[in-house]
Protein backbone atom coordinates (compact mmCIF):
# COMPACT_ATOMS: atom_id res chain seq x y z
CA UNK A 1 0.00 0.00 0.00
CA UNK A 2 1.06 3.41 -0.84
CA UNK A 3 -0.03 7.15 0.11
CA UNK A 4 -0.06 9.67 -3.07
CA UNK A 5 0.29 13.33 -2.31
CA UNK A 6 -3.31 13.69 -2.53
CA UNK A 7 -4.65 11.60 -0.45
CA UNK A 8 -1.60 13.50 2.17
CA UNK A 9 -3.12 16.15 1.55
CA UNK A 10 -6.71 15.08 2.08
CA UNK A 11 -5.56 13.35 5.28
CA UNK A 12 -3.56 16.86 6.59
CA UNK A 13 -7.18 18.18 5.62
CA UNK A 14 -8.96 16.41 7.80
CA UNK A 15 -6.00 16.52 10.38
CA UNK A 16 -6.92 20.63 10.00
CA UNK A 17 -10.84 20.37 10.63
CA UNK A 18 -10.36 18.09 13.61
CA UNK A 19 -7.68 19.49 15.69
CA UNK A 20 -8.66 21.15 18.73
CA UNK A 21 -10.19 23.73 19.45
CA UNK A 22 -11.40 22.56 15.51
CA UNK A 23 -11.62 24.34 12.62
CA UNK A 24 -14.75 21.63 11.96
CA UNK A 25 -16.07 22.92 15.40
CA UNK A 26 -15.79 21.24 18.48
CA UNK A 27 -18.66 19.16 18.63
CA UNK A 28 -18.05 18.26 15.06
CA UNK A 29 -14.74 18.28 14.46
CA UNK A 30 -12.71 17.41 17.93
CA UNK A 31 -15.29 15.01 19.15
CA UNK A 32 -16.28 13.41 15.92
CA UNK A 33 -13.93 13.69 13.18
CA UNK A 34 -10.92 14.00 15.63
CA UNK A 35 -11.91 10.16 17.84
CA UNK A 36 -10.21 7.31 15.82
CA UNK A 37 -13.39 5.35 15.50
CA UNK A 38 -14.59 7.61 13.13
CA UNK A 39 -10.75 9.00 11.70
CA UNK A 40 -10.70 5.02 10.75
CA UNK A 41 -13.18 5.03 8.42
CA UNK A 42 -12.19 8.32 6.62
CA UNK A 43 -8.69 7.00 6.54
CA UNK A 44 -9.83 3.57 5.00
CA UNK A 45 -12.49 5.81 2.51
CA UNK A 46 -8.88 7.99 1.18
CA UNK A 47 -6.55 5.01 0.92
CA UNK A 48 -9.47 2.91 0.05
CA UNK A 49 -9.96 0.07 2.13
CA UNK A 50 -12.24 0.52 4.42
CA UNK A 51 -12.61 -2.57 6.32
CA UNK A 52 -8.69 -2.23 7.36
CA UNK A 53 -9.46 2.09 8.86
CA UNK A 54 -12.47 0.95 10.95
CA UNK A 55 -10.67 -1.97 12.69
CA UNK A 56 -7.51 0.05 12.54
CA UNK A 57 -9.68 3.18 14.26
CA UNK A 58 -11.52 0.52 16.80
CA UNK A 59 -8.52 -0.82 18.10
CA UNK A 60 -7.07 2.40 18.66
CA UNK A 61 -10.10 4.35 20.12
CA UNK A 62 -9.88 1.69 23.08
CA UNK A 63 -6.24 2.85 23.91
CA UNK A 64 -7.56 6.95 24.11
CA UNK A 65 -11.70 6.10 24.69
CA UNK A 66 -10.93 7.75 28.34
CA UNK A 67 -8.93 10.64 27.27
CA UNK A 68 -9.30 14.27 28.81
CA UNK A 69 -7.74 17.14 28.18
CA UNK A 70 -8.28 19.17 31.65
CA UNK A 71 -7.12 22.44 31.59
CA UNK A 72 -5.97 21.90 28.55
CA UNK A 73 -3.41 19.50 29.04
CA UNK A 74 -3.00 16.96 26.70
CA UNK A 75 -1.00 13.67 27.39
CA UNK A 76 -1.48 12.27 23.63
CA UNK A 77 -3.35 13.82 20.23
CA UNK A 78 -5.64 11.94 18.79
CA UNK A 79 -5.63 14.35 15.93
CA UNK A 80 -2.51 13.10 15.14
CA UNK A 81 -2.92 9.46 15.99
CA UNK A 82 -6.60 9.66 13.34
CA UNK A 83 -5.06 10.52 10.84
CA UNK A 84 -1.21 10.17 10.93
CA UNK A 85 -1.17 7.15 13.43
CA UNK A 86 -3.94 4.95 11.18
CA UNK A 87 -2.63 5.89 7.51
CA UNK A 88 0.95 4.61 9.12
CA UNK A 89 -0.65 1.67 10.62
CA UNK A 90 -2.09 0.64 7.49
CA UNK A 91 0.24 0.90 5.89
CA UNK A 92 2.30 -0.88 8.22
CA UNK A 93 0.24 -3.93 8.30
CA UNK A 94 0.03 -4.73 4.29
CA UNK A 95 3.56 -4.56 4.37
CA UNK A 96 3.88 -7.11 6.59
CA UNK A 97 0.91 -8.78 5.62
CA UNK A 98 -1.15 -9.14 8.74
CA UNK A 99 -5.21 -8.57 9.28
CA UNK A 100 -6.09 -5.78 11.53
CA UNK A 101 -8.32 -8.16 12.47
CA UNK A 102 -6.23 -10.17 14.51
CA UNK A 103 -4.17 -9.85 17.83
CA UNK A 104 -1.06 -9.13 16.24
CA UNK A 105 -2.39 -6.56 13.85
CA UNK A 106 -4.19 -4.71 16.46
CA UNK A 107 -1.28 -4.89 18.43
CA UNK A 108 0.77 -3.17 15.55
CA UNK A 109 -1.79 -0.66 14.90
CA UNK A 110 -2.04 0.80 18.79
CA UNK A 111 1.57 0.72 18.73
CA UNK A 112 2.04 2.80 15.63
CA UNK A 113 -1.01 5.24 17.13
CA UNK A 114 0.35 5.66 20.89
CA UNK A 115 3.67 6.44 19.49
CA UNK A 116 2.45 9.45 16.48
CA UNK A 117 -0.22 10.37 19.53
CA UNK A 118 2.91 11.14 21.73
CA UNK A 119 4.57 13.22 18.95
CA UNK A 120 1.40 14.55 18.21
CA UNK A 121 1.41 17.14 21.55
CA UNK A 122 4.13 18.88 20.13
CA UNK A 123 1.77 19.83 17.49
CA UNK A 124 -1.25 20.55 19.73
CA UNK A 125 0.74 22.91 22.12
CA UNK A 126 2.45 24.61 18.66
CA UNK A 127 -1.27 25.51 17.08
CA UNK A 128 -2.16 26.47 20.53
CA UNK A 129 1.30 29.04 20.90
CA UNK A 130 0.96 30.05 17.27
CA UNK A 131 -2.63 30.96 17.93
CA UNK A 132 -1.56 33.48 20.57
CA UNK A 133 -0.38 35.81 18.09
CA UNK A 134 -3.61 36.99 17.44
CA UNK A 135 -5.69 37.06 20.42
CA UNK A 136 -5.64 40.29 21.30
CA UNK A 137 -8.88 42.86 20.20
CA UNK A 138 -8.38 46.50 20.71
CA UNK A 139 -11.42 48.06 22.42
CA UNK A 140 -14.76 48.37 20.42
CA UNK A 141 -13.15 46.67 17.59
CA UNK A 142 -15.29 43.85 17.55
CA UNK A 143 -15.78 43.26 13.70
CA UNK A 144 -12.13 41.42 14.43
CA UNK A 145 -13.56 38.72 16.25
CA UNK A 146 -14.81 36.68 13.52
CA UNK A 147 -11.17 36.92 11.64
CA UNK A 148 -9.14 35.60 15.09
CA UNK A 149 -11.67 33.20 15.42
CA UNK A 150 -12.69 31.71 12.01
CA UNK A 151 -9.47 32.98 9.81
CA UNK A 152 -6.25 33.58 11.54
CA UNK A 153 -6.33 30.13 13.10
CA UNK A 154 -5.85 28.36 9.64
CA UNK A 155 -2.33 29.64 9.47
CA UNK A 156 -1.61 27.96 12.45
CA UNK A 157 -3.42 24.67 11.65
CA UNK A 158 -2.10 24.46 8.41
CA UNK A 159 1.60 24.92 9.82
CA UNK A 160 1.16 22.60 12.46
CA UNK A 161 -1.60 20.73 11.18
CA UNK A 162 -1.93 19.88 7.81
CA UNK A 163 1.82 20.27 6.82
CA UNK A 164 3.00 17.69 9.24
CA UNK A 165 0.55 15.21 8.43
CA UNK A 166 1.03 16.05 4.54
CA UNK A 167 4.96 14.79 5.14
CA UNK A 168 4.90 11.90 7.60
CA UNK A 169 1.94 10.63 5.89
CA UNK A 170 3.37 10.53 2.33
CA UNK A 171 7.11 9.90 3.49
CA UNK A 172 6.14 7.46 6.39
CA UNK A 173 5.38 4.98 4.46
CA UNK A 174 9.17 4.49 2.87
CA UNK A 175 9.79 4.35 6.58
CA UNK A 176 7.87 1.54 6.96
CA UNK A 177 8.95 -0.01 4.56
CA UNK A 178 12.70 0.09 5.83
CA UNK A 179 11.29 -0.51 9.28
CA UNK A 180 10.05 -3.65 8.04
CA UNK A 181 13.58 -4.50 6.34
CA UNK A 182 15.23 -3.56 9.55
CA UNK A 183 12.90 -5.50 12.13
CA UNK A 184 11.63 -8.86 10.75
CA UNK A 185 8.46 -10.44 12.59
CA UNK A 186 10.03 -13.04 14.38
CA UNK A 187 13.06 -10.70 15.69
CA UNK A 188 13.04 -9.38 19.22
CA UNK A 189 11.85 -5.89 18.54
CA UNK A 190 8.71 -6.97 16.84
CA UNK A 191 7.89 -9.25 19.29
CA UNK A 192 8.70 -6.92 21.97
CA UNK A 193 6.21 -4.41 19.71
CA UNK A 194 3.46 -6.74 19.91
CA UNK A 195 3.53 -7.25 23.32
CA UNK A 196 3.45 -3.31 24.21
CA UNK A 197 0.74 -3.12 22.13
CA UNK A 198 -1.49 -5.52 23.20
CA UNK A 199 -1.25 -4.15 26.88
CA UNK A 200 -2.13 -0.54 26.06
CA UNK A 201 -6.13 -1.41 25.30
CA UNK A 202 -5.95 -2.08 29.19
CA UNK A 203 -4.76 1.54 29.94
CA UNK A 204 -7.32 3.18 28.59
CA UNK A 205 -9.88 0.86 29.48
CA UNK A 206 -8.69 1.30 33.57
CA UNK A 207 -8.64 5.23 32.99
CA UNK A 208 -12.28 4.91 32.22
CA UNK A 209 -12.87 2.59 34.75
CA UNK A 210 -11.78 4.93 36.96
CA UNK A 211 -13.64 7.40 35.90
CA UNK A 212 -17.36 5.77 36.00
CA UNK A 213 -16.71 3.18 38.73
CA UNK A 214 -18.30 4.59 41.90
CA UNK A 215 -19.58 1.38 43.76
CA UNK A 216 -18.78 -2.28 43.30
CA UNK A 217 -22.09 -2.65 41.13
CA UNK A 218 -20.61 -0.47 38.32
CA UNK A 219 -18.38 -3.29 37.57
CA UNK A 220 -21.67 -5.51 36.34
CA UNK A 221 -21.89 -3.72 32.72
CA UNK A 222 -18.63 -3.59 32.19
CA UNK A 223 -18.40 -7.81 33.14
CA UNK A 224 -21.23 -8.46 31.20
CA UNK A 225 -19.56 -6.69 28.08
CA UNK A 226 -16.80 -8.45 28.31
CA UNK A 227 -18.69 -12.03 28.69
CA UNK A 228 -20.88 -11.24 25.81
CA UNK A 229 -18.12 -10.47 23.65
CA UNK A 230 -16.29 -13.79 24.50
CA UNK A 231 -19.63 -15.77 24.34
CA UNK A 232 -19.99 -14.44 20.70
CA UNK A 233 -16.67 -13.53 19.42
CA UNK A 234 -17.76 -10.49 18.04
CA UNK A 235 -14.82 -7.90 17.29
CA UNK A 236 -14.23 -4.23 18.27
CA UNK A 237 -16.37 -2.97 15.65
CA UNK A 238 -19.68 -5.50 16.48
CA UNK A 239 -18.93 -4.78 19.97
CA UNK A 240 -19.27 -1.12 19.83
CA UNK A 241 -22.75 -1.10 17.67
CA UNK A 242 -24.09 -3.55 20.66
CA UNK A 243 -22.77 -1.08 23.36
CA UNK A 244 -23.86 2.00 21.67
CA UNK A 245 -27.41 0.01 21.30
CA UNK A 246 -27.57 -0.44 24.93
CA UNK A 247 -26.23 3.23 25.77
CA UNK A 248 -29.27 4.24 23.70
CA UNK A 249 -31.86 2.16 25.72
CA UNK A 250 -30.23 3.38 28.88
CA UNK A 251 -30.72 7.05 27.58
CA UNK A 252 -34.39 6.39 27.10
CA UNK A 253 -35.28 5.12 30.41
CA UNK A 254 -33.40 8.01 31.64
CA UNK A 255 -34.89 10.52 29.84
CA UNK A 256 -38.76 8.90 30.41
CA UNK A 257 -37.31 8.75 34.47
CA UNK A 258 -36.43 11.97 34.47
CA UNK A 259 -39.98 13.19 32.92
CA UNK A 260 -42.30 11.65 35.06
CA UNK A 261 -40.66 12.80 38.40
CA UNK A 262 -40.74 16.54 36.59
CA UNK A 263 -44.22 16.09 35.73
CA UNK A 264 -46.29 15.84 39.44
CA UNK A 265 -44.07 18.45 40.92
CA UNK A 266 -44.98 20.61 38.00
CA UNK A 267 -48.88 19.93 38.73
CA UNK A 268 -48.22 20.23 42.50
CA UNK A 269 -47.11 23.90 41.78
CA UNK A 270 -49.81 24.94 40.40
CA UNK A 271 -52.20 23.72 42.26
CA UNK A 272 -50.83 25.10 45.37
CA UNK A 273 -50.76 28.75 43.23
CA UNK A 274 -54.64 28.29 42.45
CA UNK A 275 -55.09 27.83 46.14
CA UNK A 276 -53.37 30.62 47.13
Amino acid sequence: MTISWLQAALLGLFACLSSMPGLGGTSFGNYTLGRPLIGGLVCGIILGDIKTGILVGAAMQVVYIALVTPGGTVSADVRAVSYIGIPLAMVALNSYGLSAATKEGAALATSFGTMVGTLGTVLFYGTATINLAWQHVEKGDYHKLYLVDMVLPWISHILCSFIPALIMCKLGADVVELIKTTLPMDGLAMKTLFTVGSLLPCVGIAILLKQIVTKAVDFIPFFFGFTLAASMGINLVAATVIAGMFALINYKLKMLQNQRVAAPAGDFDDEDEEDI
